[in-house]
């Protein structure tokens, strides 16, 4: 999931200290190390583009759609300072948006802010999209399953005022576990999105397992670095931790086929916070008959 600002304030986030567990209590630097990776983790939600931020998503179809805070829009941003920001025309896969005249709109990135008059707004297919912004509000446009959406945030979104942390399992080291990458070379796997979208990405083979006495599969997909990123659900959805699933991130594998799994990093899609996210949702094979009660629990 890509990133575009810095932080802006410290976190709040639910406890994860040690407990006793079959392997015993975990030890204080552990303990520590996996409080502040979720400690930075909170922080990225709460940052002024944070998935907190989140306040509209809208497909964008062929023609010339406006936008702003008029019921009479095409695209109604309620939290934009103007009634009219401007329009959008999408042709061809191109998008280019136009401000209206007393509408203020800037890109926004470091240095000082650039208005905007007539712009093409890159998608975020292939890196960095475009963003816009005005007031509080940022919009730029995403690519999923070919389609191109207006994602829209909102620097003063209610999500992101009634954040209060989220719930954690306690951290033990039992759910930490060593895999080992059975090859599958040139495979791919798909993965469904939240909207019914299928998208086929990378997958270096399959990681196997042992948790809670018993062996277990996974299968990644893989990013531009080597890290692993795993979409996976277990028994306790729905009841104890998010219904539709967790992500799970892991370092490149080892030269020796291993891989570490360490499930106290499980965390919640951002489906779980927001009704404007396009998260994927577990791929088949992914779906552990275990619970596995480490990482986050419900949603924020």
């Amino acid at each position: 999931m890509r990133k575009f600002a810095a932080v802006l304030f410290a976190p709040l986030v639910m406890s994860g200290c040690a407990s006793e567990g079959p392997a015993g209590k975990a030890d204080t630097a552990y303990v520590s190390a996996t409080d502040a990776w979720h400690a930075a983790r909170v922080e990225r939600l709460r940052s002024e583009t944070g998935w907190l931020t989140l306040a509209g998503l809208h497909k964008l179809e062929p023609g010339t759609l406006s936008i702003g805070a008029a019921s009479e829009n095409d695209i109604v941003i309620a939290s934009a300072p103007s009634p009219v920001l401007g329009t959008i025309v999408v042709t061809d896969g191109s998008v280019v948006f136009t401000a209206a005249g007393a509408a203020t709109v800037e890109v926004f990135e470091a240095g000082p802010p650039v208005g905007v008059a007539t712009m093409p707004l890159v998608s975020d297919a292939d890196g960095a999209p475009t963003v816009l912004t005005s007031g509080a509000v940022l919009f730029h446009v995403i690519e999923r399953g070919g389609e191109l959406f207006l994602r829209v945030r909102d620097r003063n979104s209610p999500t992101l005022r009634d954040f209060a942390g989220i719930e954690r399992f306690p951290v033990n080291p039992r759910w930490r576990v060593t895999g080992m990458l059975i090859p599958e070379p040139g495979a791919t796997i798909a993965i469904t999105n939240i909207l019914g979208q299928v998208e086929t990405s990378p997958c270096p083979g399959t990681v196997e397992f042992v948790l809670e006495g018993k062996t277990h599969r996974l299968r990644p997909t893989q990013q531009a670095d080597g890290s692993l990123f795993f979409v996976f659900a277990d028994t306790t959805n729905g009841k104890e931790t998010y219904g539709a699933g967790r992500f799970l991130e892991a370092d490149a594998v080892g030269a020796d086929g291993r891989v570490t799994l360490d499930f106290n990093r499980a965390y919640n899609p951002v489906c779980s916070m927001s009704a404007f996210a396009t998260c994927p949702l577990p791929p088949e094979g992914n779906r552990l008959v275990v619970a596995v009660r480490a990482g986050e629990r419900h949603g924020g």
